[in-house]
């Protein structure tokens, strides 16, 4: 769903009025970013175990069944306390798996995931996006979370694999089965072809 910021806003009284269908759309255009996100949060060791969108499923859930302890207004505080939830759910998740049972889990992984948002809102940032312009986007880690799901799988692994999980070019290959020099190629091109996708969203 394509959605400037004041349409989420409208959404969102939508859905605090109770409109048939207006919650569900509205968590609905988070999917792609909580997705992303849960992807990024979930430890290396555990990929195997979970998968990032029954872990978005269950967040969703919440939050619809917790809508109402919402307070927020607008796209950046939505995304806020859907990262929370989702935070949360991964460490019940974590927890349920025995894989880590240190105190502070749960705050480390909305660190985490607030780390990642942050890293995909500078992948995209501008200098020159006036204040007011920027009020009314939508948050940017969901534009690009968004836009990524609409590139090939091999495209949107490479700029996933570099700028969110932070890996250097010799590792991206090796998880990529292929060439350093053949990695950065594609992440040239995954780039190119992220930035008009972004732009129609903004």
């Amino acid at each position: 769903m394509d959605t400037s910021g004041t349409d989420l806003r409208r959404l969102i009284e939508r859905a605090r009025r109770e409109e048939p269908g207006a919650l569900n759309r509205l968590l609905d255009s988070y999917r792609n970013y909580l997705r992303l996100l849960a992807r990024t949060g979930i430890d290396i060791s555990l990929q195997c175990k979970a998968d990032p969108s029954d872990l978005v499923q269950d967040a969703l859930l919440k939050a619809s069944q917790h809508f109402g302890q919402f307070r927020g207004a607008c796209d950046a505080d939505l995304a806020g306390w859907l990262r929370q939830i989702l935070a949360r759910c991964l460490a019940d998740f974590i927890r349920h798996q025995a894989a880590a049972r240190r105190a502070g889990r749960e705050q480390s992984l909305d660190q985490l995931l607030n780390h990642s948002s942050q890293v995909m809102e500078r992948i995209l940032a501008t200098d020159n996006m006036s204040p007011s312009a920027s009020a009314e986007r939508r948050d940017l880690g969901v534009v690009l979370a968004d836009a990524l799901a609409e590139l090939s799988d091999d495209h949107r692994e490479v700029i996933v694999l570099h700028h969110l999980e932070g890996l250097g070019w010799e590792e991206v290959a090796r998880r990529m089965n292929r060439t350093p020099g053949a990695a950065r190629m594609l992440w040239t091109r995954a780039l190119k072809e992220l930035r008009p996708l972004v732009d129609d969203k903004l």
